[in-house]
């Protein structure tokens, strides 16, 4: 990423202060970013915001960047980051939607985290393929047609990703 869109001289310009530099490593940086905040996000609108959030913290943080040549994976992290958080904001929306947000003890509350825990572990685990269908499809619940349409696959492929993705998931969850 660093060689191809921005030189370490830009770099350190733009950790410097200087606003054109600062300009120039962001648009650079955005293609990038979005490009790989889409295969870790659920939804394109979540990548789109996580990619936003993370050109959003370059520009702030970028002074305090300790070496030029550690951008990319800097980026890459603030992305990571960003889509883990949204898809944890998701399952705990949606487990306060059911109900399952209110524990009537402290053990119940532990367990129910454990189990949160076991069960994004599992998700991580899939192929990239199937854990984006998943997500949209069981998580966000996206109409299948749509899924299949927004991750460019034919509605049996999403189906086929599907039954695989929740087989290793109560295959991952029984051991």
């Amino acid at each position: 990423m660093g060689r191809g869109w921005a030189s370490e001289r830009l770099i350190e310009a733009a950790q410097g202060g200087d606003a054109e530099s600062i300009a120039a490593v962001i648009h650079g940086a955005h293609p990038h970013v979005r490009r790989f905040a889409e295969h870790l996000c659920a939804s394109p609108q979540d990548a789109e915001d996580a990619a936003q959030e993370a050109l959003i913290v370059l520009f702030r943080k970028i002074g305090s960047l300790r070496a030029s040549a550690a951008l990319a994976s800097w980026m890459f992290r603030i992305v990571r980051n960003e889509c883990v958080r949204r898809t944890r904001r998701l399952f705990d929306q949606h487990g306060e939607e059911t109900g399952a947000g209110l524990a009537a003890s402290a053990e119940e509350e532990v367990l129910r985290r454990l189990e949160a825990d076991l069960l994004a572990q599992a998700i991580r685990a899939l192929p990239e393929a199937q854990r984006r269908v998943l997500i949209m499809r069981d998580v966000l619940g996206y109409p299948g047609r749509t899924v299949a349409g927004s991750l460019g696959l034919s509605v049996p492929a999403m189906k086929s990703h599907l039954h695989r993705a929740r087989a290793a998931l109560r295959t991952s969850l029984k051991s």
